[in-house]
């Protein structure tokens, strides 16, 4: 059978998928089903009864919104997706939501949907398959060797997020990433030319990637080429445009209608007619499946076979390197040893931020998994990798030097950790905010991604309320699946690293502080795996809880020394983790906040929002619930009440 029959079939059966749903995007299943094909049969390396493959090539749909031509292309080539799972596409519980969603439906490598993501994403990921080959590999044994495919369209390339990676990425002349652009100069309210008139083939060939113009969308023979030129590019990454005809066949072909509209049965009817494809809706011919499944059998399958002996060649010869690659590949658990950090605990008093990157340091050169850096501020977060720069000529490098990319970095690293790295990214706690979209995919997708932010409250001082984070926590606690982790010193610092490190299915900030903070006495670690713990207890019975975070667990140990002399005994809490704690049981929870004490007061240099589930109705909250002021740090901190005198003077008129 021709090929065209298969690639008409994948078109239909994306367009009956989302006329039954009366929900989806047919533009881009009509218009960009050859270049998936020819992908999938001929680029590709992957088997469909191995999903997980740790050496197959990775494929993201960055145009998200294209889900359904991807499910009809994971459903012909032989992945656990049913035709009744595309039946249910869009539908509650099915495999088959309305974007992509990475462990929800096998074969799918990324979430995508949020334009720009999904190309920076792929960024980490070539990274990542850099870095592991340039470590791992050994003579004839390249067991991490493979591509990074993106499909994307208009919207995609009009993201900053995606400049700030193609920038990133060209720089550092990745030649394994290869991005499929689907031109078809429509977007949803009409011509890309309205809002765009650059011309792509300069400005990607100026920031060093290599294009690639099909001008016929429909010439498979064409893509593949296109393909196997930037295969042959190892030292650029390549951004194939292919020139294509949004909504292709049906009697709205090249129209913007047809980009979030079904076409309904009339026009799938014309559509089948115009494409000579005559089938009933869902109906796919035995010979499709055999043309799409039968030449992977040759490819990927054979590929993989190929590398599985290898593995167990590689595990012989080379047992602790595969032990490394078995966290990689997610065969085992990363579990942290803290002795390895045991010989750094300074008795003066030390910034939070500047304990985190000697604690960093230390666990990079035990555990090769990690990889990472920050954006342009390594120099103060204290957020950076090691052995070297990771570079054209220093792949094995584990400093990324992001530069002032703030949202890709995030995404990066989002694209590090799927790729089963330990990624670390550094940054001002302000500047989370440019970094929120990327974070919020870490959360969704389950990604133990780190990101460690420092600078964390209004102590910045001089630089005033643009770099003071004040809503920053309370924003980051409310995202689900986000583990936000404010330690209150180098002890406290030490376990969040290991709490991150040894996360498998949520991301974790750290938040850390510019200001010198002292050791605590009864830190606990059990405590702060917990997320809450009682670490300055009562002498008789509790008149008031004193609640904090961060730097301020320090000022309320200080200020219960000062109200015991007023005869008024305080419990101090530290509350490094709203997450952790809210996990645990309601025998532990009552065990640090007793709820028959209802005299109850949070510290915390940032906004109330959020503690009232833990001081109560009848509770207070010293706190920021404004912007910032630019004056020295000490000075701010005071000015804003954060000083044992205001705290006595709240609790004394409290209670």
């Amino acid at each position: 059978m021709s090929n065209k029959d298969s690639i008409n079939a994948l078109r239909l059966l994306g367009v009956d998928m989302i006329n039954k749903a009366n929900s989806g995007h047919p533009g881009i299943v009509l218009g960009a089903a050859p270049m998936l094909y020819t992908l999938y049969t001929e680029q590709l390396n992957y088997n469909p009864a191995e999903p997980s493959w740790f050496n197959r090539d990775r494929f993201i749909m960055a145009a998200g919104h294209g889900s359904a031509l991807l499910y009809s292309m994971l459903h012909l080539s032989g992945h656990k997706l049913s035709m009744d799972d595309l039946k249910a596409f869009r539908q509650w519980g099915s495999k088959t939501p309305g974007h992509p969603e990475f462990g929800h439906t096998e074969g799918v490598d990324a979430t995508s949907g949020p334009l720009g993501q999904g190309i920076a994403m792929a960024t980490g990921m070539a990274i990542a398959e850099s870095y592991l080959a340039a470590s791992f590999n050994k003579k004839d044994m390249n067991i991490v060797d493979h591509y990074t495919y993106v499909l994307c369209g208009d919207g995609d390339m009009q993201e900053g997020v995606t400049q700030e990676a193609i920038s990133l990425a060209g720089h550092l002349g990745l030649g394994k990433l290869v991005v499929l652009y689907d031109s078809n100069d429509i977007q949803l309210d009409g011509p890309v030319d309205s809002a765009n008139s650059e011309n792509s083939k300069q400005k990607y060939e100026a920031m060093n990637w290599q294009h690639i113009l099909v001008d016929d969308g429909e010439e498979t023979g064409d893509i593949a080429a296109a393909i196997d030129a930037a295969k042959a590019n190892t030292s650029q990454p390549c951004i194939i445009e292919i020139k294509t005809v949004i909504g292709h066949g049906s009697p709205l072909a090249g129209d913007c209608a047809t980009h979030g509209s079904p076409i309904g049965d009339e026009g799938t009817a014309k559509t089948r007619e115009t494409l000579c494809y005559p089938s009933e809706p869902f109906t796919v011919a035995d010979d499709v499946y055999a043309d799409i499944q039968g030449k992977n059998d040759k490819k990927g399958i054979a590929s993989f076979q190929k590398w599985a002996e290898m593995m167990n060649s590689y595990k012989e010869q080379y047992p602790e390197e595969y032990a490394a690659l078995q966290v990689v590949m997610g065969d085992k658990e990363m579990s942290v040893d803290l002795s390895v950090v045991a010989d750094y605990l300074p008795e003066d008093k030390v910034a939070t931020r500047a304990s985190s990157g000697e604690i960093l340091k230390k666990l990079q050169e035990k555990y090769p998994q990690l990889i990472g850096g920050s954006a342009d501020l390594t120099k103060s977060t204290k957020v950076k990798g090691i052995a070297g720069d990771f570079s054209k000529e220093l792949r094995t490098g584990r400093n990324l030097n992001f530069g002032v990319r703030e949202h890709a970095m995030a995404a990066i690293n989002n694209g590090l950790s799927l790729h089963g790295l330990k990624g670390f990214v550094g940054g001002f706690f302000i500047f989370s905010d440019y970094m929120k979209p990327a974070m919020r995919m870490s959360a969704l997708m389950g990604l133990p991604a780190i990101y460690a932010f420092t600078h964390d409250s209004v102590a910045v001082g001089e630089d005033g309320p643009t770099h003071e984070p004040v809503e920053q926590l309370s924003g980051l606690r409310a995202v689900p699946n986000m583990d936000v982790i404010r330690p209150a010193d180098v002890q406290e610092v030490k376990i969040a690293w290991k709490l991150a490190l040894e996360s498998t299915s949520n991301p974790t900030c750290l938040i850390l502080t510019r200001q010198g903070v002292p050791l605590l006495e009864g830190v606990d670690e059990d405590g702060v795996a917990k997320g809450g713990y009682v670490i300055a207890k009562e002498e008789k019975n509790v008149d008031v809880i004193l609640i904090a975070t961060g730097s301020e667990v320090g000022l309320a140990i200080d200020a219960k020394k000062a109200l015991k002399e007023k005869n008024i005994d305080a419990r101090v809490v530290s509350l490094p983790s709203f997450k952790r704690f809210n996990e645990q049981s309601e025998e532990y929870r009552e065990s640090v906040l007793p709820s028959d004490v209802e005299k109850r007061i949070s510290i915390e240099m940032g906004t109330s929002l959020g503690w009232g589930q833990y001081v109560g109705l009848k509770g207070r909250s010293i706190a920021i619930d404004t912007f910032g002021a630019s004056a020295p740090g000490g000075e701010v901190v005071s000015k804003y009440g954060f000083n044992v005198d205001n705290v006595v003077e709240i609790v004394t008129s409290y209670l």
